[in-house]
């Protein structure tokens, strides 16, 4: 069944309409929320908060389709919980370093090899300007238009922020290369 069907009938208030959308798009929640840099304890309760809310707000979908407005609320909502995780801690060092040791704790359990580890870990570094349009690209496989809805932005920024994210990757995944291959040589 098309997701503007299952909408409709969990708009009206059918339970099991509601169930497959959760279902059908669960995956990709977690998938996107773990990209954005959410830790791995925390990207269920985000995965629940962005259904919670979709559910609640359903009645207000009106975008043409409804996994641009599922990937907008879990970009929110990822917002929203680094938001309060950071108000309440005191020091930027102690967030440093308890997401480096969670990051690597969980690293290797979600990522298979070692190219996707450094590749992770680069896009993590971005600013979220250009890590999410990249995440959502390459990752989600969205279109730039589709891209530009979730991120309310111009389809020629996207474009750019594509670009220029990716030309910042490169660099980076080169810089690592760059000093592996000086520390191996010594």
């Amino acid at each position: 069944m098309e997701d503007e069907e299952l909408v409709k009938r969990a708009r009206k208030g059918n339970a099991a309409a509601f169930q497959q959308l959760a279902e059908r798009y669960y995956p990709a929640v977690e998938r996107f929320a773990y990209q954005l840099g959410n830790r791995q304890e925390d990207v269920k309760d985000v995965a629940q908060e962005v259904f919670l809310r979709v559910y609640r707000f359903l009645d207000q979908f009106s975008q043409a389709k409804f996994s641009t407005w599922l990937y907008k609320i879990t970009l929110n909502v990822t917002r929203d919980m680094a938001r309060k995780r950071n108000s309440s801690l005191k020091k930027i060092w102690k967030l440093q370093q308890d997401y480096k040791e969670e990051y690597e704790e969980v690293e290797g359990s979600l990522l298979q090899d070692e190219k996707s580890r450094e590749l992770h870990a680069c896009i993590q570094k971005l600013d979220e300007k250009y890590k999410v349009p990249i995440i959502l690209f390459y990752f989600h496989e969205k279109k730039y238009e589709e891209i530009a809805d979730i991120l309310s932005l111009t389809l020629s920024t996207v474009k750019t922020r594509i670009l220029r994210g990716k030309a910042l990757l490169k660099k980076s995944l080169e810089e690592k290369k760059r000093k592996e291959g000086d520390f191996n040589e010594r």
